[in-house]
């Protein structure tokens, strides 16, 4: 385990924070055999995809520079003229392939980490040409891993060559008898399952290395404790965060419960500092519950957010301050309240069902709260 100055262990996984400024720095797992495998799988699929077009190509340039004349060799315009032919052919022939190649170098390094532009990363560090540092480079844990890995990658390809060579080296000395075409052609069928033979043999070589590279890239970001800490009071621990944090969980709870105010059956208001808005579904029993409650400007919001939507508000100064002290938001009234919530109820339904204002029901008055509800006088 690496340990800091202070002598603590980085045992703590990286949190959040410390992953973003290590993406941000262009510190992302990378895996080159993960890239070397897929530019061979991409060269094995461009052998298998081209090889007809590849094939025919070549067999053009070959035929046409072996029937050369005798006067063009000797013609310098005739030759150079001959040679820029050769040379676009030679292109068309490599173009698909190359193209696919460049593509796939270019993706297969986003494969494992992901996409990402650090200008730091890009920026020259001195302490790199430090030969000390190299050296030191050379013999520590990742250095040796990097050896082993390249053992490893020598002895199976070669192992994979050799088998090759075992398997189909007679068939490969014989292509010299073939004809053009057939030589040409089967000597691209050798080439392409050789490349797809030495690909599977990097395998291996990438289920070790995948791992790996995972693995270290989370050792490397590992914090200590003390980071942890630091790391915390840094942000959410410093009061203009927390100050911030909390305003912006007041207004998203705020709006949240603006929001069921319409849903509401009623609000009951004092009438100018208290507001509290009841909702009553009889399908599911129980009793009415609190949707919404404030005071002073918050109760005005209230208030104006019901009559927009046509929610009736209903004067009772007492039953307000009792359901504002005694009620949180999204639970239902209490038990010696129900008498008196029972009367608003009433008396909204009956309003409701009042086809003119001749026949609108007086408000209710002297309403039922028990003196054990009956606080904050004072504030009317």
């Amino acid at each position: 385990m690496a340990e800091e100055d202070s002598g603590q262990e980085r045992t703590e996984d990286p949190t959040p924070k410390r992953l973003e400024d290590a993406r941000r720095k262009g510190q992302i797992p990378r895996s080159r055999e993960l890239n070397t495998f897929a530019v061979v799988m991409a060269g094995v699929a461009g052998c298998g995809l081209l090889a007809q077009y590849m094939a025919a190509r070549l067999e053009r340039i070959m035929r046409g520079n072996f029937r050369l004349d005798r006067a063009d060799v000797f013609e310098p315009r005739a030759l150079a003229e001959h040679s820029l032919a050769t040379l676009f052919d030679g292109l068309l022939l490599l173009a698909p392939f190359l193209g696919l190649m460049t593509v796939v170098a270019l993706l297969a390094p986003i494969a494992l980490g992901g996409w990402v532009v650090s200008w730091e990363s890009l920026s020259p560090k001195l302490d790199k040409l430090n030969p000390l540092a190299g050296f030191k480079r050379m013999f520590s844990v990742r250095g040796l891993v990097e050896l082993l890995k390249s053992l490893l990658k020598v002895v199976l390809l070669a192992a994979v060559a050799a088998l090759i060579f075992q398997v189909f080296g007679d068939e490969v000395l014989r292509l010299a008898d073939e004809d053009l075409h057939q030589a040409l052609a089967r000597g691209l069928d050798f080439l392409w399952l050789s490349s797809l033979l030495l690909a599977a043999g990097l395998v291996v070589l990438v289920a070790i290395d995948v791992p790996y590279q995972l693995w270290d890239h989370h050792r490397k970001l590992k914090m200590t404790l003390q980071e942890v800490k630091d790391e915390f009071k840094e942000s959410e621990g410093r009061p203009e965060v927390k100050s911030k944090i909390r305003q912006l969980q007041r207004e998203r709870a705020q709006q949240r419960m603006m929001d069921e105010v319409p849903k509401a059956d009623v609000v009951v208001t004092n009438p100018t500092h208290f507001a509290v808005a009841l909702r009553y579904d009889q399908s599911q029993g129980g009793a009415p519950t609190v949707v919404a409650k404030g005071v002073d400007l918050i109760a005005a919001q209230i208030r104006r957010r019901a009559t927009e939507a046509g929610v009736p508000l209903v004067a009772a100064p007492p039953l307000a301050r009792a359901l504002y002290y005694s009620t949180e938001l999204e639970q239902e009234i209490p038990e010696g309240l129900y008498l008196a919530v029972a009367h608003v109820l009433a008396y909204v339904y009956q309003l409701k069902a009042a086809r003119g204002p001749g026949e609108r029901p007086p408000p209710p008055k002297d309403l039922p709260v028990p003196d054990e509800f009956l606080q904050g006088e004072a504030a009317d």
